[in-house]
């Protein structure tokens, strides 16, 4: 069960493949919307890189509270690599064009992509939360020790 609050989707389980997802989908519609300047010819790469720079908060909207796992991290990836590669066009190795592989994406952009994006704002988000006055909720549950003791070894859920 899970229910949409402020633009983001919460759930009981904390699973945000649902989130990413509904994420995926808004920024579809904004890259659909600007879809004629990024495939244009006569605009420069640098002109079409702040297009979809645009597009990227639609995607990373509150994502400072999503804990990613490595098949949540593949998604967004697949969508801004699809996005580049429109950008920045096929290669000519050759004379054979072919698209452009992750790697060549990687390094045209040098690292900047939407994960790393997604873990600096985290850890933006942890220091307005270290700054915050003691009494203030999110503060409250940053600093907060749980009681008790976990069982030792491994224990097995039951659903």
């Amino acid at each position: 069960m899970y229910f949409n609050y402020l633009g983001s989707i919460l759930n009981a389980n904390n699973k945000v493949n649902i989130e990413i997802a509904e994420r995926i989908a808004k920024g579809n519609r904004a890259y659909y919307a600007s879809a004629k300047l990024i495939k244009s010819k006569f605009l420069k790469k640098n002109t079409k890189m702040k297009t979809y720079k645009m597009i990227r908060p639609v995607i990373t909207y509150s994502s400072e509270t999503w804990t990613l796992t490595t098949n949540d991290e593949n998604n967004p990836h697949i969508f801004e690599r699809q996005i580049l590669r429109k950008i920045f066009g096929p290669v000519r190795i050759d004379n054979i064009w072919r698209i452009r592989n992750n790697m060549g994406i990687d390094k045209l952009i040098e690292g900047a992509d939407i994960v790393r994006f997604i873990k600096a704002q985290r850890i933006k988000w942890l220091g307005h939360i270290q700054k915050m006055y003691q009494a203030r909720p999110a503060r409250k549950l940053l600093d907060w020790k749980p009681m008790g003791t976990r069982p030792v070894g491994r224990t097995r859920q039951r659903w």
